[in-house]
């Protein structure tokens, strides 16, 4: 009985560890699927039609060694590093307000392009782009500083951030990039080198976290789009989608529930994403039968994929194309 006893205690003890100590790891895992109808609002535009558009997310939590070992061997959670996800020089808190400063990034980009699509004039203005933090192993160490406002890429003025962003990755990886940044008040140019992404390693990247510094649209229609604690810049295109239902007369969703994800640029160009295919099981989750994934995520999004069709976007017009024919078919039926 005793032994007994004595067994039960250090099974119990076993127990208790795992879920007290925590490791080092973020597990990565399904979010939820939000209906954007109820996130965004248009002054004089409601959703009136049949069918959704659907914001996919992600969660995060630091993993206790038990958390650990199911994540190790669940096909579909990740794990990864807790220096991965947060800058070692950055608290989390500052992390946080950069992703909140890219969500918000993502809604104006959002309501630039559908109003623009839609036929809206919208001007921009911004005091330019500022180096939030340089990632360890960057390029730019020793050449550029937190703080620094980059004004220009190779000749090409920036306002946004995602123009920086998509002016470098135009590059090849290893050819030099020249920046035209403001600091302490003058402006000189300086030359970096650029290095592979750390995810999409056929890009090149300068390892840099930047933010648009006091910019905003000038916005026709007032445009509301709450996201709650949801951060980040991923459901860019979903926001595009919502609000262009919004403000033209066709039916975009053709009476269908569609989900997907990816950035969104001023070119209408649809950017990859991170935790893909824990975005692609929240969908499924829910019951959604069509999923919008950028090119790029398209593989990884397709392996996971069951009972969801996965449909791959370069553009904005990709995405627009695919609904359109579904547009067909449901009238045809």
């Amino acid at each position: 009985m005793k032994k007994q006893l004595k067994i039960f205690f250090v099974i119990l003890l076993v127990v208790f560890m795992g879920i007290l100590v925590q490791t080092d790891y973020y597990l990565i895992k399904p979010g939820s699927a939000e209906e954007l109808g109820e996130m965004i609002h248009i002054e004089g535009k409601g959703r009136e039609e049949e069918g959704q558009f659907f914001m996919v997310t992600v969660a995060q939590q630091q993993a206790n060694l038990w958390l650990l070992l199911y994540g190790a061997i669940n096909p579909l959670l990740d794990l990864r590093p807790i220096s991965g996800v947060i800058p070692p020089n950055m608290s989390p808190e500052e992390y946080n307000k950069l992703m909140q400063s890219m969500m918000q990034e993502s809604k104006y980009l959002a309501q630039i392009i559908s109003l623009r699509k839609a036929g809206y004039d919208v001007p921009i203005v911004s005091d330019g782009v500022e180096i939030a933090e340089l990632i360890p192993g960057s390029p730019a160490e020793n050449i550029l500083l937190p703080g620094d406002i980059i004004k220009e890429v190779d000749d090409q003025k920036v306002n946004l951030a995602e123009e920086v962003v998509n002016l470098i990755q135009e590059k090849n990886v290893g050819e030099r990039v020249r920046l035209t940044i403001q600091r302490d008040g003058s402006l000189r140019d300086f030359y970096v080198p650029t290095v592979a992404h750390t995810d999409l390693t056929q890009k090149a990247a300068l390892k840099i976290y930047v933010r648009t510094v006091n910019w905003q649209p000038v916005l026709p229609l007032e445009i509301d789009i709450d996201t709650g604690p949801v951060i980040g810049p991923s459901a860019g295109m979903m926001f595009v989608l919502e609000l262009l239902d919004r403000l033209v007369p066709e039916n975009l969703t053709g009476g269908n529930n569609i989900a997907g994800t990816g950035t969104i640029s001023l070119n209408e160009k649809v950017g990859a994403i991170g935790g893909v295919k824990q975005k692609v099981a929240a969908a499924e989750m829910a019951g959604i039968k069509y999923f919008l994934v950028p090119e790029e995520n398209y593989e990884e999004a397709a392996r996971v994929a069951r009972d969801i069709m996965v449909i791959s976007v370069d553009t904005l017009d990709d995405a627009l194309g695919f609904l359109h024919g579904l547009g067909i078919a449901a009238r045809n039926n």
